[in-house]
């Protein structure tokens, strides 16, 4: 934290800043109210809309905003939030003040300005401890210098209050003016930050705007906010003149009772409904289309106090990365076109809505506005795509949300030549073999998008059907697997529910030869060469998702060798080589499973004599002639069933003995079987 005495200054960072005004809670006091003023170069004002206060909260630019009031801990905080980066070039100071009601500033305990970053970090701190008979107090300003900005703790006093304070700085102040507030009205809490020194999480803000150049925005009418407040039921009537066109309504309301709040249609009746919430100090903006047929009326009906603004869409918040909010909100995008990845965390029983709509001033001009991107039910992760703006999302939340925004992958033509290719979102990319006639090894990194089962990866044929390749509940986000398995000079490859992907060809001789026993995690690819054996595998972690091992021949034809099923028992399989003796093994796992694989000698399979049991996947050795056995078989699970296969010297599955249990006839040789649960043969009588 930089605190400083009055007179002193100090540099501040470019980024969105939120400013308290604050002071001690004292029964009776003063009521303390916080205004910026926005100065051009000669150190006043361009007009009556550059004096941003409760009365007039947001400025024509949406750079600087008036929050209200938060309450705790003995404390009472006004809070501004101030976007350096979007201020107009024309803007050379900001500067907070306060003005006094119903006192003097001799009577306001603490008196002090905190300045914060979006993450909480406080930047700059300072006090006023020489206030008498003030009632306006400049605390501090917000100024230019050397390409950023500094602040300076000023602490000057005016007895005149705001009007006088206004006037310094060129504002003309006339009877009923905004520098003149009215008598204060009860502010409602919104989801704004606590009041310094006393944390509340359930209070804490949206974040404010991220940096953004500014430019004009394109549609709908310009107007100076109205603002109206009340308590209760009550019909609101904007007697000011607003123009047709796309507008936006911010609505506050105190408490946690119920507040709704509709228009009303030429005929007096309701029309089209804005709010309906209990949220706890709710706060939300919506999108409505004015037809400027006649004044716009809106009926409310609340248990406590509320504030309504209706403002141009220009006072909107931008959209940048790293967008919070809770609850509707009005978001304005001037960007080329993007993806945006957006997240709904639920209500408080892990519910409520959420819905995004984009709209484009070409398509949507009138009052039905938006095109649906994203509707959907409790928590929620998609990546949507939006086109080229300007255009405005409507958010519709139940709960907290964040969006962010990022520009589309532009290809690396060096990086694809070299079997590197990127992308984002569903999609689909035509790979080729840079070795034709063999397999490759395919490296891949693929964040989902939050569905059940993760992304997908399927290979796609000329009949646009897909044969699954990955999946990210099995296969994890990164790893790598077998691909152009039957010698394919190319193959297209579809994406499904993924954000951010890359994947990458390598030639398959980078594969681990496999020698002897190794351990990894996630899904991997190895070499064998060697006469056919046994294959151990071992779950090394306590998690209860798939392990499993597949044998794939140069041809392409791809086995089960193990599973393990999410079961921590060890499981043996067969490892089938070619006449040649070679294969290559598939470790199927999620990116944080454990595992540890062995080859072992045939020799240590179990001999069938009698009888043999075991429990899970396992191989056995019938040296004698073909006999009848009595198969028995304890499921695993409802789906869990026994299935034997005969196997030839080269361990390839050859033949399906037996799915079930009974009387079944077991041939020479070695047999595999698959089930999760036990099992036993024995011989016939």
């Amino acid at each position: 934290m930089t605190r400083i005495a009055k007179g002193a200054n100090t540099p501040v960072p470019a980024a969105p800043l939120r400013v308290a005004v604050c002071r001690r809670h004292i029964s009776g006091g003063p009521v303390v109210d916080a205004s910026v003023l926005l100065l051009d170069e000669d150190g006043k004002v361009r007009g009556d809309r550059d004096l941003v206060f409760y009365n007039q909260p947001v400025h024509p630019s949406g750079t600087v905003r008036h929050m209200g009031t938060v309450e705790g801990d003995g404390r009472i905080a006004e809070w501004l939030e101030i976007d350096l980066p979007r201020i107009e070039p024309a803007v050379r100071r900001l500067v907070v003040a306060g003005s006094c009601e119903g006192g003097v500033f001799g009577q306001v305990a603490d008196l002090a300005l905190q300045g914060m970053t979006p993450d909480g970090a406080t930047v700059v701190s300072c006090s006023v401890t020489e206030a008498a008979t003030e009632t306006a107090f400049v605390l501090g300003e917000f100024y230019r210098r050397d390409g950023g900005w500094r602040f300076r703790a000023v602490g000057q006093g005016y007895a005149s209050g705001l009007a006088g304070l206004a006037t310094n700085f060129g504002i003309t102040v006339e009877e009923g003016t905004p520098a003149q507030p009215p008598a204060p009205v009860p502010q409602p809490p919104a989801p704004r930050p606590p009041v310094p020194h006393a944390p509340s999480a359930s209070a804490r803000p949206t974040a404010p705007r991220p940096p953004q150049t500014p430019v004009p925005f394109a549609f709908g009418p310009e107007f100076a906010p109205v603002v109206r407040r009340g308590r209760g039921g009550d019909v609101v009537t904007v007697h000011e003149p607003i123009g047709r066109g796309p507008v936006v309504v911010e609505a506050w309301h105190e408490g946690d009772g119920y507040f709704a709040t509709h228009t009303l249609d030429a005929r007096n009746r309701e029309d089209e409904l804005l709010f309906d919430t209990t949220v706890p100090g709710f706060r939300g903006r919506v999108l409505i289309h004015h037809t400027a047929e006649h004044a716009l009326r809106l009926r409310v009906e609340a248990d406590d106090a509320w504030t309504l603004v209706v403002q141009p869409v220009s006072a909107a918040r931008h959209l940048t990365d790293g967008v919070q909010g809770n609850g509707p909100e009005v978001l304005v995008y001037h960007g080329t076109a993007a993806d945006v990845d957006a997240a709904h965390f639920g209500d408080e029983d892990d519910g409520g809505s959420f819905a995004v709509r984009c709209v484009v001033p070409a398509r949507n001009p009138g009052p039905d506005i938006g095109d649906p991107l994203i509707n959907g039910i409790g928590t929620v992760r998609r990546t949507v795509p939006i086109p080229d703006g300007p255009l405005l999302l409507r958010v519709e939340a139940d709960g907290p949300w964040s969006l962010g925004v990022r520009p589309l992958p532009v290809p690396d033509p060096a990086a694809q030549a070299a079997g590197v290719h990127t992308g984002r979102g569903r999609g689909s990319v035509t790979l080729s073999n840079p070795a034709p006639g063999r397999p490759a090894l395919l490296d891949y990194a693929i964040d989902s998008d939050g569905s059940v089962f993760g992304h997908t990866v399927r290979i796609i044929d000329e009949y646009g059907d897909g044969e699954q390749l990955l999946r990210g509940s099995q296969d994890g986000a990164r790893g790598r697997t077998l691909l152009f398995r039957n010698g394919e000079s190319e193959v297209v490859l579809g994406i499904e529910d993924a954000v951010d992907w890359r994947l990458s060809l390598l030639p398959v001789e980078t594969a681990p030869a496999l020698t002897g026993p190794v351990q990894g995690t996630g899904s991997e690819v190895f070499r064998y060469a060697g006469p056919p054996a046994l294959l151990g595998l071992r779950r090394l972690t306590g998690d209860e998702d798939r392990l499993a091992i597949r044998t794939v021949q140069a041809h392409g034809r791809t086995v089960v060798c193990a599973d393990t099923g999410g079961r921590r028992r060890p499981a043996v399989g067969p490892l089938w080589v070619s006449g040649a003796g070679h294969c290559y093994l598939l470790v199927n796992a999620p990116d944080h499973t454990g595992w540890h694989i062995e080859p072992t000698p045939l020799q240590e399979a179990p001999a069938f004599g009698r009888s043999v049991s075991g429990h899970g996947y396992g191989v056995v050795h019938h040296s004698g002639p073909e006999t009848d056995v009595i198969l028995r078989h304890e499921p695993c699970g409802g789906l869990d069933v026994l299935v034997v296969w005969a196997l030839d010297e080269r361990l390839e599955p050859v033949r399906r003995v037996s799915i079930g249990g009974g009387l079944q006839r077991m041939p020479t040789g070695y047999l595999q079987i698959r089930t999760m649960g036990r099992w036993t043969f024995e011989e016939r009588g």
